[in-house]
């Protein structure tokens, strides 16, 4: 297995006024290419933070993150904001859709942030779409969609760059207990072909359905479904 993820002594530290918060305490750890990961934890264990790292949204206090043979972790904004486009897909609880665009529109944005034309542009978004089956719904805006179709087109959004790595954050946290199992299956359906998925949630039932859970509390790494994957590459 090739490591697309590798994190040495990962902290994050917040200051609070006068006070120092430490978020994470010092994270080793290693996920491969086509794994499918689950991070829990309670409220406050890092879980959030973490994700938000290994997405390039934050950057450590301290620590070496190597993403896919890159050292992001000293990277500048400017360069982590290429990083995001071109090597990570992300779905989030909120859909975070544009309202005024329909969903091909949305799930096409990155796509013309990569300098694609729009023909190009419409048939790799219309080939995701069809991945989420929702090639029927192509020309709907957000609010003319039901949670799940949305969480659907979210999906496909994020993986229209060909992403090295799937990130997402509870994503099926506004959704019910059904729709939540549809969007389940579709993430297996992607980790299938080959895809890295890792996700945050709190829910075990949702949890259950990854290959891997890695439990978080107080800042580091209390529990490892995996242990091999813990070894240095």
């Amino acid at each position: 297995m090739n490591g697309i993820i590798h994190l040495r002594a990962i902290r994050k530290n917040y200051l609070m006024g006068r006070n120092v918060l430490e978020v994470l305490r010092g994270i080793d750890l290693d996920i491969f290419r086509n794994e499918y990961v689950a991070f829990m934890g309670p409220s406050g264990s890092g879980k959030s933070t973490l994700m938000n790292i290994i997405g390039c949204l934050d950057s450590p206090t301290a620590g070496t993150y190597i993403l896919n043979g890159k050292d992001v972790s000293k990277m500048t904004e400017n360069e982590l904001a290429s990083i995001r486009n071109r090597e990570i897909g992300f779905v989030f609880q909120q859909f975070n859709l544009l309202p005024r665009l329909t969903a091909l529109e949305n799930v096409a944005l990155p796509l013309v942030y990569a300098g694609l034309g729009k023909k190009q542009r419409t048939e790799k978004a219309m080939h995701v779409l069809s991945l989420v089956s929702l090639t029927d719904r192509s020309t709907h805006k957000p609010n003319e969609l039901s949670g799940g179709q949305c969480q659907r087109v979210a999906i496909a959004r994020a993986l229209v760059n060909d992403p090295s790595l799937v990130l997402a954050d509870e994503p099926t946290g506004n959704l019910d207990s059904r729709t939540s199992f549809e969007i389940m299956d579709i993430f297996e359906k992607i980790h299938a072909t080959g895809n890295t998925i890792v996700l945050v949630t709190h829910e075990e039932d949702i949890a259950k359905r990854a290959k891997r859970v890695i439990r978080l509390r107080d800042g580091m790494v209390e529990a490892d479904t995996n242990e091999r994957a813990r070894v240095t590459l």
